[in-house]
């Protein structure tokens, strides 16, 4: 039995163990949160290294890409060059094979029609795949990375755009610690400001990175679909109560929950037995065919 585990710098409230079965394989799959503490989160690593299978860095992203490179963040290429032994991924080689490829099956769903709607990306330099293939189904996209995440109201519209302003942005922000650029630890816990209605009220799709959506969402979402990653039957009951009309996550659900892209590339790390720098990606959407992973589509209201 292989074991997984994800070192996440986000709340340890959101903890979750699973066991799965794929291709004939059983794991085990854990999340491990420790609430912001990049200290905490590097003498876990050095415990576990050696140990498990395979670990994925949760809360963070070691690499941001833009469509002419990937820029590494210094306090995640830290936590990574912590393990030795243990191979560890952060997500972001399935956030540009997976996502795009769960994009082109929604954007196939009757239910979802993409071609001309408007989709707010709250981020999209930490998933450029997904990004590609919005614009690719034909919608009116707003990339809200400067919004969501820098706080100002520049919305980015077309991919040209985003690639300008990442390599714009991008050398400085991988500079900066981890907690300026994403809500960690006690942060994923606080309520959600009803800040910048106008780009959700905008939207008929609302995708991205989860704590960012959440982070300004307002009272009333009635009608939208969500497009996200990592939630729990918490996030669902809150989505609904605000009137979204379906949640559709790019992981699949074990136990009742959602893992980060983070959890199931280490899971496609292991499966493939090579360290993540040899990994290519026709050997992901290779495992992604055979596994048959199909987006979770839940409708709430």
């Amino acid at each position: 039995m292989k074991h997984i585990v994800s070192v996440s710098l986000g709340t340890s409230r959101r903890d979750h163990k699973a066991e799965a079965e794929l291709l004939g394989e059983k794991f085990i799959i854990e999340r491990r949160g420790v609430n912001g503490d990049t200290r905490k989160a590097k003498a876990i690593l050095e415990e576990l290294d050696g140990k498990v299978d395979a670990i994925g860095l949760g809360g963070l992203d070691v690499y941001l890409y833009s469509k002419h490179g990937r820029y590494a963040l210094r306090e995640g290429l830290d936590l990574l060059n912590t393990l030795k032994k243990t191979p560890a991924v952060d997500g972001s080689g399935l956030k540009n094979t997976l996502e795009a490829e769960v994009i082109k099956a929604v954007a196939k769903d009757p239910r979802f029609p993409l071609k001309g709607k408007n989709v707010l990306m709250v981020s999209a330099m930490d998933r450029f795949g997904m990004a590609e293939a919005f614009v690719e189904a034909g919608a009116e996209m707003i990339f809200g990375d400067l919004i969501f995440s820098m706080g100002q109201d520049k919305p980015i519209k077309t991919l040209a755009e985003l690639a300008e302003q990442a390599d714009m942005y991008l050398p400085e922000i991988s500079k900066l610690p981890l907690a300026f650029i994403y809500p960690m630890g006690k942060r994923q816990d606080e309520p959600s400001k009803n800040k910048f209605p106008q780009y959700y009220e905008w939207a008929d799709y609302i995708a991205g990175d989860f704590h960012y959506i959440r982070k300004y969402l307002p009272p009333e979402i009635k009608g939208k679909v969500i497009i996200t990653n990592t939630v729990t039957p918490a996030n669902i009951e809150d989505l609904k109560s605000r009137g979204a009309s379906y949640i559709i996550t790019t992981t699949p659900n074990f136990s009742g929950r959602s893992f980060g892209t983070n959890v199931l590339e280490a899971v496609f790390v292991s499966i493939l037995d090579k360290p993540w720098e040899e990994t290519k990606p026709e050997e992901y959407l290779e495992l992604i065919k055979r596994l048959d992973l199909k987006p979770r589509i839940e409708k709430l209201n």
